[in-house]
């Protein structure tokens, strides 16, 4: 039988590799193909940031005691900080699908400069429109991909926090 702890350890592997996947894939996107990010879709990677050292922190605490304590509560804020990545990906699904309004900050706009010379100021970065998806497959963008991981790997750690030890009690 699989214990407590394997099952955390376990889950905390597949979250970290999905992590490392899902940041590889949105650079791929970016150097490969051309595609810039907005500030919202650069946000949505902050889950994904913070789920790589909780993991490895996680297998790195395996064996931290025999209910794995530790390594539950780091799953348990792996999980939240998933879970806030991905609500925050609906909500970029949203701005995109024209549902709601997006944060100014996102507003489109050049980059050019109110001075007579016309040349474009290069010490702002051109903002890029958040309510534009750049790609989209079967329908979905990179923000509606994000929310679908983003459910799968919250679901994956809840079970692996709800799942009841299965060590028997010693004789």
């Amino acid at each position: 039988m699989i214990r407590q702890n394997d099952t955390i350890s376990l889950a905390a592997l597949v979250v970290l590799a999905a992590s490392v996947a899902t940041l590889a894939g949105a650079w791929g996107f970016q150097l490969i193909g051309d595609l810039a990010p907005c500030p919202m879709c650069l946000v949505q990677r902050w889950a994904y940031y913070a789920a790589i050292p909780i993991c490895l922190l996680i297998l790195f605490l395996r064996r931290d005691s025999a209910d794995g304590t530790l390594s539950r509560a780091a799953l348990a804020l792996c999980g939240l900080g998933i879970l806030a990545g991905g609500a925050y990906g609906a909500y970029h699904a949203g701005v995109e699908w024209k549902w709601w309004p997006g944060p100014t900050t996102c507003a489109a706009g050049g980059t050019f400069s109110g001075d007579s010379s016309g040349l474009p100021d290069l010490t702002k970065p051109p903002i890029v429109p958040c309510d534009e998806a750049a790609w989209r497959l079967f329908g979905l963008s990179l923000a509606g991909y994000n929310v679908l991981i983003s459910l799968a790997l919250v679901a994956l750690c809840g079970w692996a926090l709800k799942r009841k030890s299965a060590v028997a009690a010693p004789a």
